[in-house]
């Protein structure tokens, strides 16, 4: 696990005169964060289980971020409240991950937002219901801020892997058994409908 006290923005730029190369992957860990506007680079997060992915894009600036958080509340680490990884945690990386896309350009208003994760894997019976838990809490979150979610892919049983290509927001979701989709917001691409 990556211990990231800040949503560490990339300093990558994009080369002049590229071609088509394959994008430059950005990888965030479980309780982690990453933020960048390299027009060249993807930012991936794998097995996500009751774990959720929130991936953000601004369209005009774009600025991309993902965080992948692995519990609702860090009043649960009584040691540090949170403060020892942030972004383990819902209510504490997720303000981080905005913030942070913020002072790279993004502007909330203009914010493309989807989520995914959230499964019952180990938990069949629902006995903790720590994917439920995480989403309902990541959902109060971003209503309490006024932040729209656009699309998403959340629930089941099921881990799932998820890329945001930055140069483009396109979100993609794979899974064991289905493959991989593309998670298209329910918005103009332009940023219209917020």
């Amino acid at each position: 696990m990556s211990l990231n006290m800040s949503c560490r923005p990339s300093t990558a730029n994009r080369h002049e005169g590229a071609t088509a190369a394959p994008l430059r992957p950005l990888v965030v860990g479980m309780g982690d964060c990453k933020v960048t506007g390299d027009p060249e680079a993807e930012i991936v997060t794998y097995a996500l289980g009751s774990c959720i992915a929130v991936a953000i894009w601004d369209p005009v600036s774009r600025v991309g971020g993902l965080l992948h958080f692995m519990l609702p509340d860090s009043a649960v680490d009584r040691a540090s409240g949170g403060r020892d990884n942030p972004f383990r945690y819902a209510d504490t990386g997720t303000p981080m991950l905005f913030r942070t896309a913020y002072q790279q350009g993004a502007e909330k208003r203009r914010l493309v937002v989807r989520l995914a994760g959230g499964a019952s894997v180990v938990d069949c019976d629902g006995f903790f219901n720590i994917g439920k838990r995480n989403h309902a809490a990541l959902r109060k979150i971003l209503w309490q801020a006024g932040v729209m979610v656009h699309a998403e892919d959340v629930g089941g049983s099921s881990s799932r892997t998820v890329r945001l290509e930055v140069g483009t927001g396109r979100l993609f979701v794979r899974g064991p058994v289905d493959g991989e989709r593309e998670l298209r917001a329910s918005m103009r691409p332009d940023g219209g409908g917020l």
